[in-house]
């Protein structure tokens, strides 16, 4: 090699080195819920998988930045227009990868494995967000993501206000003595309802809204016999508005897990939307509400709304 193509060579190559340090400049990490520790340096277009993720990254204002969501994601209504990843269990990487995000933003507990291993090992950042099911949780979520975004900023305002709704909770939960059992209905097939056990999304806006579980002794969520139902005596019935769950009064207190329980005696069932359980910006709201129809003779006071929480359905008996 001649020494002019040589000074040309190291040039080129020193410009390349110089490009890509300019362009890394910006950059900063995150470690995520599996211990990876991630450079996050492009946040223009995002995919977002999880109902939470989804509402914390529009209440950040990155809404118009987002390229895709998953099925569970349905609020803000802007989700509505945006493209379908699928459901957050059952994943396709390519039909992921497709639609050329910069930065995917995953709730833990995202599948199936192989398809969350793959993303993992993709060029674009694939970052798991820690779950959980309580307010330190709620907290938690917002400021990762805020991080991830490279807005640690908002992230404290946001987690600032959201701590002062737990605290409106938690004063509101004061003063509800005694409680109520509550038992919360996943699904109802061939007669047998499906029930959350402890562990769940369901048992943690029941701990915030001062509910007890009636299920013991079991995790997660399972088919329950009527004898299990029967002996877990349960004072309300709790189910789901969406896709079918919202059951009538006589038609779930009519089938043999809840014909002869306090619930059923009182005609005591509680349908509440899918937010409830997403443990999200709205969370405090939904304990709220949750509350004041579990305890309607306690007119118990409710939230003020915030951003982020729009026009939200209630609870309903």
């Amino acid at each position: 090699m001649s020494r002019a193509r040589f000074y040309i060579a190291v040039t080129a190559a020193l410009s390349l080195a110089a490009s890509s340090l300019v362009a890394n400049a910006g950059a900063w990490t995150v470690k995520d819920a599996t211990g990876r520790t991630l450079e996050i340096a492009d946040t223009s277009r995002i995919v977002t998988i999880g109902g939470a993720v989804t509402e914390i990254v529009y209440a950040l204002g990155f809404g118009d930045r987002v390229v895709a969501v998953d099925l569970t994601s349905t609020f803000p209504a802007a989700t509505k227009s945006k493209p379908s990843v699928g459901y957050m269990r059952a994943l396709s990487p390519e039909g992921v990868l497709a639609l050329a995000p910069k930065i995917v933003l995953a709730i833990e507990g995202s599948g199936p494995p192989d398809a969350v291993e793959v993303l993992s090992r993709a060029s674009v950042p694939f970052v798991i967000v820690p779950e959980g099911y309580d307010e330190a949780s709620v907290l938690k979520k917002v400021r990762f993501i805020s991080q991830a975004l490279g807005v640690p900023e908002k992230g404290e305002v946001m987690a600032k206000q959201l701590a002062e709704d737990f605290a409106a909770v938690a004063a509101m939960r004061a003063k509800i003595a005694p409680r109520r059992s509550a038992i919360f209905v996943l699904a109802v097939g061939n007669g047998t309802p499906t029930v959350a056990g402890e562990h769940t999304s369901a048992e943690g806006v029941f701990k915030l809204a001062g509910v007890e579980n009636a299920i013991r002794g079991m995790n997660g969520y399972k088919p329950a016999t009527p004898e299990a139902t029967l002996a877990a005596a349960p004072e309300a019935v709790i189910t789901m508005i969406e896709r079918g769950h919202g059951l009538s009064a006589d038609v779930m207190f009519a089938l043999p897990a809840f014909s002869a329980t306090p619930a059923a005696r009182e005609k005591r069932l509680v349908s509440v939307p899918s937010y409830y359980l997403t443990f999200g910006p709205r969370t405090a709201h939904a304990a709220s509400k949750l509350a004041a129809a579990i305890y309607p003779e306690l007119s118990l006071p409710q939230l003020p709304p915030r951003p982020w929480t729009e026009a939200e359905p209630a609870a309903t008996r």
